[in-house]
C-alpha cells in the first residue's frame, strides 16, 4: 500500500540565501547595538551562547563567554555533583560582593588548606571561628617554603586585628579607594560582632574596567546556564542546580517535542520558578506552539544542522536551518520567548543570516572547541596540537560516559 506524502515544502538552509544589502543610516560600527536577550528575564551584551556539549562549555568557557558579554551552558554529561561544583566556580569566580567567601576553620591544616584551596581554585581563604566570626586571612604566599605542613592555619594567618576591611553597605568607589591605598587584596565585610559578611577582591574591581559589558546578576556574579536531560535525574539535577547559583537551565535533548520531552517541561517548570527555564530542540512552528504554551523562557531551535552532528544522516530527520528560525519565529516573538539558534554556523555571514530570520541569539559549538578554555583533549598530529570536539550521543561520548558511570 503507497503511502501519500503530504506536499514538501521549500526549506532553506543559510547557504541557500543571501541578505539584500540595502540603504544604511549606520555611519560606524561602534554605533551598532548587539545587546539583546538569551531568554526572557537575561539580557547580553553580544548574541553568542556557548553550546552545552561536553567538549566545548564547562565552568572555564562560562567564565570567559560571560565576562566577554555572553554567556556559557555547561553540559549535564557529568555526575550531578561535578556540575553543581563547575556552576559554584563560575558563581564565584566574580562577583563585586561575594555573598559566600570561601573559608577555613583554625585548626584546617596547611596541608589541607592547600589541597581544598586548589580544589575551589582560590588562592586565599578567610579564617572563621564560631557563629562565621572573622579571625585572620590565609593566602598562599603564607604556605610557602613550609617544613611541616602538619601546622594550623591559625599560625600563619593574618590575624583579623591587622586587616582592612569594610562595612557591608561599602560602594564601588570606596572599595577602589581602600585598594588603592592600602594595596590589598582581599577586603573582608565586616558585619556587627565580628561576623564575616562577604568578601571584595582587587581583581573583580579591576574586572568592572576590563570588562565592562560582563553578564553579570544582580549581586555581580557572572552568569551561567547549567544543561539537564528529560529522564532519570533531571528533577534533582536542576534543583541541585539552582541551589547552587545557576541562571538558566537548559532542558536538553535532540528533540523535545515528545510525550516525554513536554512532561519534563512542565516538571521542570515548577522547579524553575525562581530562574529561566529554556527548552530545546525543535525544528517547526507547531513544536514552537507547543512548547511556548508550556511558559518557558527561551527556545533552542535547529535540529541537525551542526557541523559534527549527523542526525540527518542517521535518522533522516530534520530541517534546513534557515527555514526552521524564518518558521518558529513568529510564534516564539507571538508569545515573547527568544529564539536561540543552535548550530549550522560554518561562516560568520550565517550569523547575520539567523539574525535576520529571528534569532535572539546563536548557540556556538565548532568556533570555540579549539580554544583554551574548552574541555576537549588535547591531542597531537604531525606536529600540530588539536582539540577534541565531539558529538553529545557520538561513540567516544557514549562510551566516556560508560566509563564514568553515568
Amino acid at each position: 500500500m503507497a503511502v501519500k506524502l503530504r506536499p514538501i515544502p521549500l526549506g532553506l538552509t543559510y547557504d541557500d540565501v543571501l541578505l539584500v544589502p540595502r540603504k544604511s543610516d549606520i555611519r560606524s560600527r561602534s554605533q551598532v547595538v548587539t545587546r539583546t536577550n538569551v531568554s526572557r528575564n537575561i539580557t547580553i551584551a553580544i548574541p553568542f551562547v556557548s553550546s552545552n556539549i561536553d567538549t566545548v562549555t564547562e565552568s572555564e568557557m562560562a567564565i570567559a563567554m560571560a565576562k566577554l558579554g555572553g554567556i556559557g551552558m555547561i553540559h549535564r554529561f557529568m555526575t550531578i555533583e561535578r556540575e553543581v561544583e563547575k556552576v559554584k566556580r563560575v558563581k564565584r569566580s566574580e562577583g563585586f560582593v561575594m555573598g559566600t567567601p570561601f573559608t577555613l576553620g583554625p585548626d584546617t591544616t596547611a596541608k589541607e588548606a592547600k589541597v581544598m584551596m586548589k580544589k575551589h581554585q582560590v588562592s586565599s581563604a578567610v579564617i572563621v571561628g564560631a557563629q562565621n566570626k572573622i579571625l585572620g586571612l590565609v593566602s598562599e604566599r603564607d604556605m610557602w617554603f613550609l617544613e611541616d605542613d602538619s601546622v594550623p592555619v591559625s599560625k600563619l594567618m593574618t590575624p583579623a586585628r591587622d586587616l582592612i576591611t569594610a562595612g557591608t553597605n561599602v560602594s564601588l568607589a570606596e572599595a577602589r579607594k581602600l585598594f588603592r591605598t592600602h594595596k590589598v587584596e582581599k577586603l573582608p565585610l565586616v558585619g556587627t560582632g565580628g561576623v564575616l559578611e562577604g568578601l571584595i577582591t582587587s581583581r573583580t574591581v579591576l574586572n568592572e574596567d576590563i570588562y565592562p559589558r560582563a553578564t553579570k546578576d544582580s549581586k555581580g556574579r557572572l552568569r551561567v546556564g547549567a544543561a539537564v536531560g528529560v529522564v532519570d535525574d533531571y528533577e534533582e539535577r536542576a534543583q541541585e542546580l539552582i541551589k547552587a547559583g545557576a541562571d538558566i537551565i537548559v532542558a536538553d535533548i535532540a528533540h523535545i517535542h515528545s510525550v516525554h520531552g513536554l512532561a519534563a517541561i512542565k516538571r521542570l517548570r515548577k522547579i524553575c520558578d525562581r530562574v529561566d527555564l529554556v527548552v530545546g530542540n525543535i525544528a517547526t512552528p507547531e513544536a514552537a506552539r507547543d512548547v511556548a504554551r508550556l511558559d518557558c523562557d527561551g527556545v533552542k531551535v535547529g535540529i541537525g544542522p551542526g557541523g559534527i552532528c549527523i542526525t540527518r544522516i542517521v535518522a533522516g530527520a530534520g530541517y534546513p536551518q534557515f527555514s526552521a528560525i524564518r518558521e518558529c519565529a513568529p510564534v516564539l516573538h507571538a508569545a515573547k520567548i527568544p529564539l536561540i539558534a543552535d548550530g549550522g554556523t560554518n561562516y560568520s555571514g550565517d550569523m547575520s543570516k539567523a539574525l535576520a530570520a529571528g534569532a535572539s541569539c546563536m548557540m556556538i559549538a565548532g568556533w570555540l572547541a579549539g580554544t583554551d578554555e574548552s574541555p576537549g583533549a588535547i591531542i597531537y598530529r604531525k606536529g600540530q596540537k588539536y582539540k577534541v570536539h565531539r558529538r553529545a550521543a557520538s561513540f567516544s561520548a557514549v562510551a566516556s560516559r560508560k566509563i564514568a558511570g553515568l
